[in-house]
């Protein structure tokens, strides 16, 4: 008698980055024996394979930092007041593209634009707003900002110091990565020698003035929402904070006294334990990278510290309410990979900016996992896992590949100027929507399981009236100004840009003088100019 063999679902099982999933695994697939640390160790110790803290979630979970910011500053303050209230542990800032991009509200470029996709920031008198009664010297303050981060940071300090709270009592992060603005996102001003010369001069500043900042936020996440493998996230993610560590160290910085404050910022997606693997893999070649090529001896400066968001990619516009158990299966897989922050999407967010209602729920989300599921309660729970274990050496092979490659072609700048790593990623996102369009790929209510929307879901809109309002009170504040004392500074920061002189203290003097975040750039652009991208398609 022979047993009919069952037919599988799809003839090729894989995560992301290719890499093929058995059917089960065992001792033959992952042996601490064979491995090149011979075991795991602890969370805690070089390499940090499991965890960068001793504790990890037994001492305090990880920072519950849900990420806001829309139309005027005074809304977007009542916002980060109302998740303080619900539980959140951090603010994260979302900045409007003039902001962003360089432009204050009142110009012709940012037409159409001010408060849309984040909070409209063009002065002091803005940031103060913003603020409003929150304790900078209590909470932890992410900011996602990259090419003006430098001044957005000038602007934060300046409203403190109007406070009586000093520099070194301020804790948070400044994105600051402009690599991947180039690579995936594309909200650039300046060509990449001198973004990284800012970025430096923010590292050096920090290092001394403001020692508990995060200086900045390496990001995989906007990598991997252009459509990157999981492979690719962590090769271009690390490939570029190689670059900038190696950029201030050329400038004479001791590494030890900046790559402490070095944080990177990941996506996470679908493929659960690819994912779980992914941070896991990330974490152990980063201290590698740290230790054994840029010899810090600080076990600090070893440490690959993470924010993570869920996959804003992966949302649906289709059956929204499905995005629910989506953020929640991501945010299960940031929690077991170790995450030190973390932002949950709302469930509505590709039709819209959040509700109130979809704010909080994907804020419950975390508290749920966090307070109800036990998985926080053992550290890495999910090491020694065949497959875990497995996919996180086979990651790491794989993205040590792509850094090897990129050093071959001259560099991550060079290969951002040529359009390499863009093509890359291209190629990964075309052959996965070839794999939605075929079925290969499931994606529920899009693809399979559809049906016909019964009601129109509640959108948050932003009207113009909150631009008309936020320009009305921004041209009072330039009328009411000393012009001289402005065009005085404004001067000041054409000269250290031109000189070479560190422009940090400048930004945060010009500002604290109501010099403007448009009016500052307006500076820098007309020394640097502007960066044109290279076609890759």
């Amino acid at each position: 008698m022979t047993t009919k063999k069952s037919k599988l679902r799809k003839d090729r099982f894989a995560t992301s980055s290719g890499i093929e999933i058995k059917s089960s695994y065992d001792s033959s697939d992952w042996n601490p024996a064979d491995h090149l640390d011979k075991d795991l160790g602890r969370a805690g110790q070089f390499p940090f394979t499991r965890g960068v803290q001793e504790t990890m979630y037994r001492g305090r979970f990880w920072t519950m930092r849900q990420y806001a910011g829309f139309g005027s500053a005074r809304e977007s303050n009542e916002r980060y007041k109302m998740l303080l209230e619900k539980g959140q542990t951090g603010l994260s800032v979302a900045f409007d593209l003039p902001t962003q991009m360089g432009y204050d509200s009142d110009h012709v470029m940012s037409s159409g634009e001010v408060g849309k996709v984040g909070v409209a920031i063009s002065s002091i008198e803005d940031m103060e707003i913003l603020l409003n009664d929150l304790p900078l010297e209590k909470i932890s303050t992410s900011m996602t900002i990259n090419s003006t981060a430098g001044i957005l940071l000038s602007l934060y300090i300046a409203v403190a110091r109007k406070r009586g709270i000093k520099a070194d009592q301020l804790t948070g992060t400044i994105q600051n990565d402009l690599l991947k603005e180039y690579i995936a996102r594309g909200t650039y001003i300046y060509p990449p020698k001198p973004s990284m010369r800012v970025i430096t001069d923010i590292f050096e500043y920090c290092s001394k003035e403001v020692p508990n900042w995060n200086t900045i936020s390496i990001s995989g996440y906007h990598i991997r929402e252009a459509g990157s493998t999981a492979a690719q996230e962590i090769a271009f993610t690390l490939a570029n904070g190689i670059t900038y560590v190696q950029a201030a160290v050329d400038k004479g910085l001791d590494v030890d006294t900046f790559a402490g404050r070095l944080s990177f910022f990941f996506n996470v997606h679908n493929n659960f334990f690819e994912e779980v693997a992914k941070f896991r893999a990330a974490r152990r070649m980063w201290a590698r990278i740290m230790r054994d090529r840029f010899k810090a001896k600080d076990d600090k400066s070893w440490r690959l510290r993470f924010h993570s968001q869920t996959a804003g990619s992966t949302l649906t516009a289709q059956q929204p309410e499905n995005n629910i158990v989506r953020v929640t299966m991501q945010a299960l897989a940031a929690v077991l990979g170790g995450t030190q922050s973390l932002h949950t999407n709302s469930m509505d967010e590709a039709l819209g900016l959040p509700t109130e209602k979809a704010a909080t729920i994907a804020l419950r989300t975390q508290q749920i996992i966090a307070n109800e599921s036990g998985v926080a309660d053992a550290i890495d729970p999910m090491g020694g896992s065949f497959l875990v274990e497995s996919l996180t050496d086979q990651l790491e092979a794989a993205a040590t590949d792509y850094i090897q490659r990129i050093e071959g072609l001259g560099g991550v700048v060079k290969c951002i100027e040529t359009g390499w790593i863009q093509r890359e990623i291209q190629q990964a996102a075309y052959t996965y929507q070839k794999a939605v369009e075929s079925k290969d790929e499931i994606v529920v209510g899009v693809n399979d399981f559809v049906q016909a929307q019964k009601e129109k879901p509640e959108v948050l809109k932003i009207t113009e009236a909150v631009a008309q309002e936020q320009i009305s009170r921004l041209k009072k504040f330039k009328a009411s100004r000393d012009q001289r004392t402005v065009a005085s500074h404004k001067e000041r920061v054409r000269n250290a840009a031109e000189t070479g002189a560190n422009l940090m203290p400048v930004f945060v003097d010009a500002v604290e003088n109501k010099v403007t975040l448009g009016e500052i750039a307006d500076e820098l652009r007309s020394v640097f100019g502007l960066f044109k991208e290279t076609i890759t398609i």
